[in-house]
């Protein structure tokens, strides 16, 4: 029997094998680079996950070496190679070991942005509410059942009574209250989770096993609650000025409380490696495994290299060509799952004090135009991105809210862009952006536009921050607009957001299954903060608020669709691609994974961390416990080591890289031409 398997994505079965080209980028929270048939790059994905936003986050990743992950590739790794240490683990002891790119930014759940801290608060904590792994729809967790009252305007919560906290004390409902109650309080809590309040008045806990929500109005969002529960009787002698600095890390060598299916025993933001501890006591049963350890790889190769040795037992965020390669190794499983996830290059639509409403920054005057913008759209060649950018494993992109939730998907349809220069240079015309005598379009005014500013991501998985911004300087060019490619980390380029100091830059996020927080990113008083394009427009805003308490479904998802018309026409996104996450696991090890959604979607960096409950060794998997889609474990051959297929394809593929001229060694940048 076969124990090699790859599980194809479902955006294209095949991923073109170019040497020299770009490649893809990931999302959400938290998405990297690749190197195993030789194809070099470098990594990013949220969100903000300043790379990849989880729900409403952006992610970022490390920079891969060209030179340094070629010589891995071509030579059998000696140790991690860069990769961290990872912690022993006594013998008697079941460790799932999982390989990302990203560092937890924060332990504390009311600070950290990128996806790894995310997967951390779900590991530690609970919510009241869960996720659906079928559809991501709301599911009990902590709360048994809820019921709303006629008018909307009441939402009781049953709590279940047979939970504890990691130390022993009992959770009740005065917990869930007091954490919400401190994000409603309007401090450093609420900067990630007053969305989900929205319109929320008052929460109390009448007794230990209710939960009341009271609203001014009805609230559509409900009873989404992704917040991370906390104990009271540890962050009660937290302050609201402490809590800014407040890491929830171990001390003292006691692990985080938390009531979640593991606990923080070691690690520290930034750090290089998190060892989480079974929670038996876990009211959802115990863990099948003794410890999750989490390891942060400083690129993909290592972390891919570290795979096949059987070093770790998961990959989180592989590229295409990856999870392609993989299918010849032994005892591994691996797939491109569906992301609900866009990416993006976003204007400075007009960033401003947000106390005075006076301008700040410097964004060139023609990005503050939504016609200058909107004739951008067909100034982009979005089959070409995705072939190239994304090694195929990518759509098409056209709005803010992903094909993964069509209920909610405005489609362009006749108003979709084309690539179309000849239209784009027309509706630029018509907006008074008219070519001069030496061929470089002016601002209606008759002066210069100058030179736009597009700003890339240098640690961007498959360089496709970069890749796509030089293909677009590009085509702007054939427009008679001249533009320069700018390349900062994901943390630079956050500040010089904040100051609007950028005319455009590439970036991408991580939608949640309830689309009122990604619509609510592009409001006015989102501005300064989780906007990131300075978007601000009153009918928009006028319709955010209408869904967000529309309690009539079908009513709901037309506003919602004509919200993300307003977006189109004012263009202060252009949605590129809706991409894939590469995921690969050592079946021959562990097995009992079920994807989200069910079926297509992805393995871990999930909304929830049912998986990392559900997970059990290979030899333990029976039926994993009758879920019928949850991934089977495989045999391993005798020698678990990088199989001769792996070297054979990676010399393949040098050979190929050093016949065209050392391309990707150089980063040498290609003209459109000559990348066709």
């Amino acid at each position: 029997m076969s124990t090699r398997r790859v599980v194809e994505g479902p955006l294209g079965p095949e991923v073109p094998q170019e040497a020299g080209t770009a490649r893809r980028h990931p999302v959400v929270g938290v998405r990297t680079g690749h190197p195993v048939l030789g194809v070099l790059e470098g990594l990013a994905g949220r969100a903000r996950r300043l790379g990849r936003r989880h729900g409403s986050q952006r992610t970022a990743a490390r920079l891969a070496g060209a030179g340094a992950l070629l010589l891995a590739c071509l030579t059998p790794a000696v140790g991690l190679g860069g990769g961290a240490t990872a912690p022993a683990a006594a013998a008697d002891k079941t460790t799932f070991t999982v390989g990302m790119i990203n560092e937890v930014d924060s332990f504390s759940p009311f600070l950290g942005i990128e996806a790894t801290s995310y997967e951390a608060w779900a590991l530690t904590y609970d919510f009241m509410v869960g996720y659906a792994m079928e559809d991501m729809s709301p599911a009990p967790a902590l709360a048994k059942e809820w019921t709303t009252s006629d008018d909307g305007l009441t939402w009781t919560f049953d709590i279940r009574d047979d939970v504890t906290w990691s130390d022993g004390k009992p959770l009740t409902a005065r917990d869930i209250a007091y954490t919400y109650n401190r994000v409603l309080d309007g401090g450093p809590e609420a900067v990630t989770w007053s969305s989900y309040l929205k319109g929320v008045t008052k929460v109390t806990a009448p007794d230990a096993t209710h939960v009341v929500l009271t609203v001014g109005k009805p609230n559509a969002v409900l009873p989404l609650l992704p917040i991370p529960i906390i104990p009271e009787h540890v962050w009660k002698d937290v302050s609201e000025k402490q809590v800014k600095t407040y890491p929830a890390e171990p001390t003292d060598g006691q692990p985080v409380v938390g009531s979640g299916p593991f606990q923080l025993a070691e690690g520290t933001a930034g750090g290089s490696t998190y060892r989480f501890v079974a929670n038996k006591n876990y009211w959802a049963g115990p863990p099948h495994v003794d410890e999750v350890v989490i390891r942060v790889f400083k690129n993909e190769d290592t972390m891919v290299q570290a795979l096949i040795k059987g070093e770790i037992d998961f990959a989180e965020d592989i590229s295409p060509l990856q999870v392609k390669a993989l299918k010849d190794e032994e005892g591994i499983t691996a797939q491109n799952g569906e992301s609900p996830s866009f990416d993006e290059i976003a204007f400075n639509s007009g960033s401003v004090d947000t106390e005075t409403g006076k301008p700040i920054g410097d964004p060139n005057p023609a990005v503050l135009d939504p016609k200058f913008r909107h004739a951008l759209g067909y100034a982009l060649d979005l089959d070409q991105i995705v072939r190239k950018v994304y090694q195929g494993a990518a759509l098409p992109g056209d709005t803010i809210i992903p094909p993964a939730y069509p209920d909610y998907r405005w489609e362009p349809g006749d108003e979709a862009f084309t690539f179309d220069l000849e239209k784009a240079g027309q509706l630029l015309d018509e907006a008074g952006y008219k070519k001069g005598s030496d061929g470089l379009r002016t601002m209606p005014d008759g002066k210069p536009i100058g030179t736009l500013r597009l700003a890339a991501r240098t640690d961007a998985s498959l360089d496709a921050s970069v890749n796509t911004m030089e293909y677009f300087k590009e085509w702007l060019a054939d427009l008679g607009i001249k533009a320069e490619v700018q390349a900062f980390e994901s943390n630079r380029l956050t500040e010089i957001i904040l100051d609007g100091n950028f005319d455009a830059f590439q970036w991408n996020w991580y939608v949640e299954p309830d689309p009122d927080s990604m619509l609510s990113n592009m409001t006015c008083d989102q501005r300064g903060g989780w906007s990131d394009s300075w978007y601000c427009n009153d009918r928009y805003d006028a319709l955010y608020e209408q869904q967000h308490n529309e309690m009539d479904q079908a009513a709901r998802e037309d506003q919602v669709k004509e919200m993300q018309r307003i977006l189109f026409e004012d263009s202060p996104y252009l949605v590129t691609a809706y991409t894939a996450i590469g995921e690969a696991v050592r079946t021959d090890k562990f097995a009992c994974f079920q994807s989200q959604p069910d079926p297509g979607g992805v393995w871990l960096v999930q909304y929830g961390g049912h998986n990392y409950s559900s997970v059990r060794p290979a030899s333990q998997a029976g039926d994993c416990d009758g879920v019928e889609s949850a991934l089977k474990p495989t045999s391993a051959a005798e020698d678990s080591g990088a199989s001769n297929g792996f070297w054979i394809g990676v010399g393949a593929a040098a050979v190929v890289l050093i016949g065209v001229g050392g391309v990707v060694m150089l980063r040498r940048r290609a003209t459109v031409g000559e990348r066709e």
